[in-house]
C-alpha cells in the first residue's frame, strides 16, 4: 500500500446503485441570488447610484461563501462518504469538460473580435491595425518571459499528477509548490507589465480587447492558483488516493487550458498583432 493510499477511514454507501443521490441544499438558491446581486450592484456602482459599492461587494463575499461551502460539501461526499462511484464520477468528469468547452467559447470571441478589427481597421483608428501611432509590447521580452513560465507550470503540473498516481505524496507536494510558486510569479510579472504598459484600456480598440482578453485569462490564472492551493492542502491531508483524486485531475484540465490559452495570447495578440 502506497502513501497516498493510507487515507482517513470512510463511510462507505451501501446503495445497490451508481448513482449519487444528493441531500436537500440551500446553496444553487442562494448563489443565484448572490450572482445577481453581485451583477446588479456592479451595474448600480457604474451608474453611480447609491449603495451599488455595496451590493456588488457584499454578493462577491456572499459568492465566495458559498462556494466554500458548497465544495466542502463535495468534497465530504467524494472523499469522506464515498459517493463518488465510477459512475458519479463520469458525471462529474462531462460536467468539467463542458465547463472548459464555455470557457473556450468565452476567449473565443475575444479573439473574433481581435481578428475582426485586424482584417478590417477602422478609419477612426487610421486604417491600420495596431492603430496609427500606438506603441505594442515587445512580444520577446517580457511576454515571453511569462509564456515560458506558465509552460514550465504546466510541467511541474504534470510531474505532481504522475507522482500521485505512483502514490509518492511528497513529490506530489513538491511538484504542485513549484506549480504555485511559478504561477504566482506569472501574475506578477503581469501586474509589473500592466503598471509599465504604454497604453491603457480606453486607448482605442486594440487597448479594450488587448486588457479584455489578458485581464481575464489573469483571472482565470488566479482562480486556477486558489483551485490548486485546495489541492495542496487536500494532498497534505491524505485526500487524494492512487485511484481517486478527480479535484486534482479537475484542477489540472483547468490549468492546461490556462495554457493553451495563453500560448493562442501570446501568438495572436502579442506576436502576430504586434
Amino acid at each position: 500500500m502506497t502513501k497516498l493510499d493510507v487515507v482517513l477511514k470512510q463511510e462507505r454507501n451501501t446503495q445497490l446503485h451508481g448513482y449519487h443521490l444528493v441531500d436537500p441544499s440551500p446553496w444553487p438558491l442562494v448563489a443565484a441570488f448572490s450572482a445577481f446581486m453581485l451583477t446588479f450592484g456592479v451595474a448600480m456602482y457604474f451608474h453611480g447610484y447609491i449603495g451599488g459599492n455595496f451590493l456588488w461587494k457584499f454578493g462577491l463575499s456572499l459568492i465566495v461563501f458559498i462556494m466554500f461551502c458548497w465544495w466542502r460539501d463535495v468534497i465530504r461526499e467524494g472523499t469522506f462518504e464515498g459517493q463518488h462511484t465510477a459512475l458519479v464520477q463520469a458525471g462529474l468528469r462531462m460536467g468539467v469538460i463542458l465547463f472548459i468547452v464555455s470557457e473556450i467559447m468565452f476567449f473565443f470571441g475575444f479573439f473574433w473580435g481581435f481578428f475582426h478589427l485586424s482584417f478590417n481597421p477602422s478609419v477612426a483608428i487610421g486604417g491600420i491595425w495596431p492603430p496609427a501611432f500606438f506603441t505594442t509590447f515587445n512580444p520577446w521580452s517580457v511576454p515571453l518571459l511569462n509564456t515560458l513560465i506558465l509552460l514550465l507550470s504546466g510541467v511541474t503540473l504534470t510531474w505532481a499528477h504522475h507522482a500521485i498516481v505512483w502514490g509518492s505524496k511528497e513529490e506530489a507536494c513538491e511538484g504542485l509548490i513549484a506549480t504555485l510558486v511559478l504561477a504566482v510569479k506569472f501574475t506578477l510579472v503581469q501586474a509589473a507589465e500592466y503598471l509599465t504598459a504604454p497604453f491603457g484600456i480606453s486607448d482605442s480598440a486594440y487597448g479594450s480587447i488587448f486588457y479584455m482578453a489578458t485581464g481575464f485569462h489573469g483571472f482565470h490564472v488566479f482562480v486556477g492558483t486558489c483551485f490548486l492551493t485546495v489541492c495542496l492542502i487536500r494532498l497534505y491531508f491524505n485526500h487524494f488516493t492512487t485511484q481517486h483524486h478527480f479535484g486534482f485531475e479537475a484542477a489540472a484540465w483547468y490549468w492546461h487550458f490556462v495554457d493553451v490559452v495563453w500560448l493562442f495570447l501570446f501568438i495572436v495578440v502579442y506576436w502576430w498583432g504586434s
